[in-house]
């Protein structure tokens, strides 16, 4: 279960870079796994250690599907 604290910082947690990851997924409709990455490591402090959890988080929720043949995650939600 996802619970906020006291001593989370708002801008550094998994529903905030699942957000940002979303917004950048609605626009491309499919993005490079590496690119993604890259994305989330400059958008927020401690991006990397966040990436995965956040990109599990919209795996859950049924937004977004992976491709491995080209290695890139697609959206699947509404435009």
């Amino acid at each position: 279960m996802l619970r906020p604290s006291k001593h989370a910082h708002p801008d550094r947690t998994v529903i905030n870079v699942a957000m940002l990851l979303l917004a950048r997924l609605r626009t491309r409709r499919l993005e490079g796994y590496s690119d993604l990455r890259a994305f989330a490591r400059k958008a927020v402090e401690g991006g990397e250690t966040l990436f995965l959890p956040s990109l599990n988080f919209l795996f859950l929720l049924g937004l977004v599907e992976y491709r491995p043949k080209t290695d890139a995650i697609e959206y699947l939600g509404p435009q």
